[in-house]
């Protein structure tokens, strides 16, 4: 198991954390998305690395930019 720990920009609120958690969660291997919403990150447990852009996909997807992108 991999745990990867991203910086999120944009997120405010509730719907944030549930958007941002499904479009992440939708990536093939991950096993768990966790959201700290004051700190701006978001925790990811998967099967094995994640390619970043595909992780970057699904922020943008979800309406928010992956810090450092």
């Amino acid at each position: 198991m991999v745990t990867t720990t991203y910086q999120v920009q944009g997120m405010t609120c509730g719907h944030c954390v549930s958007a941002v958690s499904a479009e992440v969660g939708a990536i093939p291997g991950v096993n768990e998305v966790q959201v700290d919403l004051a700190a701006g990150r978001v925790t990811v447990n998967s099967d094995q690395p994640l390619d970043d852009a595909a992780v970057r996909a699904a922020v943008d997807e979800a309406g928010y930019e992956l810090a450092g992108a």
